[in-house]
């Protein structure tokens, strides 16, 4: 017997040193390592709510959600603003780079001039490529997105001196996320688009605008500019209520319009970065990822793919999505938060892809 009780702590003590093993290996392993020579000082974001980490809590929208359920499963349960559960993408991108744990909103009342440093997001809920689409919801164009990092800019010569200031800017890593609000709520659901252009031309108009953007922050300084594909929009719950049909399948006609946008948004960056001297300007698919997520969610260890966590799950978003909504208990088990946005567990498998696949090409 005693020989039986000690093979048996013997078991549990290399299990408990595989598991430690293990942790520490998925904690070291997670840090994106850089080139020799090669330094990432500081991320910087443009674009809509899958970067907003809380730009539109104090402007005159609708379009926000720095209260409750929102936030639950973040620092402290703490709604900050960002769309999701927990962290956003741009927080998992500047935490598995080491450069910090989370990307601050640039109007956060509480910045530091130590965060401007290391790095802000500009993106807004609801924003867009359109220049309509933030009219229609009020929210910050991403040509006054322009001007808030013009701002950052001088703020930043202020603090570190303009030599120092050039070198964050050419050395950055800029993400730019927008077209989702274009496709899914301009074109589709408030149809004010429609009547003017057809699905090709009005994303050749979303695709001009991209580039006009990428051209603009790439004069002001920036080099290293990874701009994401339009996601399957019509596999989100939002969209698969409104246009899936009595089945809630996925809108084929969003999905076409998104993967349109892709291919020729694709072709125009590479030829941005081709014209462009110095430049690394990156086209990153997230379309295929994140549909083989939605339809394998299964194999990725997930529960729900057509409805969000929080209320029914079929079209709660923003203000929809409130204190008076049930939640369900575990939202890891879940592909979609609300109705619109991903949850936590989803982007982090998003992200750890989008690094495997596109570091190297972005430094």
């Amino acid at each position: 017997m005693a020989v039986f009780v000690n093979n048996n702590n013997n078991g549990l003590m290399v299990r408990l040193s595989l598991i430690v093993l293990l942790a520490l290996w998925q904690t070291t392993s997670s840090l994106v390592k850089l080139p020799p020579n090669v330094t990432v000082p500081a991320v910087i974001a443009f674009g809509d709510s899958i970067v907003d980490p809380g730009n539109n809590n104090d402007i005159k929208t609708l379009v926000k959600c720095n209260f409750p359920p929102y936030g639950k499963d973040f620092q402290g349960g703490n709604p900050t603003g960002r769309f999701c559960n927990g962290k956003i993408p741009t927080d998992l991108l500047v935490e598995e780079m080491n450069i910090k744990q989370t990307l601050p909103a640039y109007l956060d009342p509480n910045l530091q001039p130590s965060d401007l440093v290391t790095g802000v997001c500009f993106a807004s809920g609801a924003s867009g490529y359109d220049p309509l689409t933030p009219k229609i919801t009020s929210v910050i164009s991403l040509s006054e997105q322009l001007e808030m990092f013009k701002e950052y800019i001088g703020k930043l010569k202020q603090i570190v001196g303009e030599e120092r200031t050039n070198f964050i800017l050419e050395n950055s890593l800029y993400l730019v996320v927008a077209g989702s609000d274009d496709i899914a709520n301009t074109y589709f659901v408030a149809r004010v688009r429609q009547l003017q252009y057809d699905i090709p031309a009005y994303t050749d108009l979303m695709v001009n605008s991209a580039s006009n953007f990428v051209k603009e922050i790439y004069a002001l300084g920036a080099r290293r500019i990874g701009v994401l594909s339009a996601p399957p929009i019509g596999c989100v719950p939002s969209q698969r209520t409104l246009a899936g049909g009595l089945a809630r399948e996925c809108a084929e006609d969003y999905n076409y319009a998104a993967k349109l946008f892709n291919s020729k948004l694709s072709k125009e960056l590479d030829s941005l970065n081709r014209n462009s001297p110095n430049s690394r300007i990156v086209y990153i698919d997230v379309y295929n990822p994140l549909l083989d997520i939605i339809l394998n969610y299964q194999n990725y260890g997930y529960k729900v793919v057509d409805r969000g966590c929080c209320g029914t799950g079929k079209l709660e978003v923003a203000v929809l999505c409130n204190p008076l909504d049930a939640t369900c208990p575990d939202a890891s088990e879940y592909v979609f938060w609300d109705s619109y946005h991903p949850t936590e567990s989803v982007y982090r498998l998003l992200i750890r892809q989008v690094l495997d696949k596109y570091v190297e090409q972005l430094i």
